[in-house]
């Protein structure tokens, strides 16, 4: 039974911890580009609040709520990881990081450490790859680093 239903609630939890970051982040984002120029340009062009919002505000907020996603996604796969190496995330029977960094812990003293090694260097790797692709994303994303 916990089995069945462990996957949603490892989501649920770690998205209930998450979401805070990203709401202020969002929020933060649309605030300051509210009271931009061109938003009050597009006022007074008669512009309804849907246009301005999904064709003006939008666009430009979406540069930090992607980096910060790439940010939160990777807390969340080092959460997961940490819970199931805790015991407190998916059963033994499903393929975690963490179960596997845990299960491999009983085999470090007989030699065979390349089992807890392994799924540990692709936990780092992972993250790593996630927070290099925000980076770039900033990057590709931000106007003012335009070289062309």
């Amino acid at each position: 039974m916990f089995g069945e239903i462990a996957i949603y609630m490892l989501i649920f939890i770690i998205g209930v911890a998450e979401w805070p970051q990203i709401a202020r982040t969002v929020r933060a984002s649309v605030l300051a580009e509210k009271k931009k120029e061109y938003v009050d340009a597009a006022k007074v062009m008669g512009f309804g609040t849907r246009r301005i919002m999904f064709r003006h505000i939008l666009p430009n907020t979406l540069s930090p709520i992607f980096v910060i996603a790439t940010v939160q996604i990777a807390n969340a796969i080092i959460s997961e990881a940490a819970l199931s190496f805790l015991g407190l995330g998916m059963p033994e029977t499903q393929p975690s990081l963490g179960s596997l960094i845990k299960s491999g812990f009983d085999y470090i003293q007989s030699g065979s450490w390349w089992i807890t090694l392994i799924p540990g260097l692709v936990l780092v790797v992972l993250v790593l790859v996630i927070n290099l692709l925000g980076d770039w994303l900033r990057d590709v994303m931000n106007p003012r680093l335009y070289k062309g």
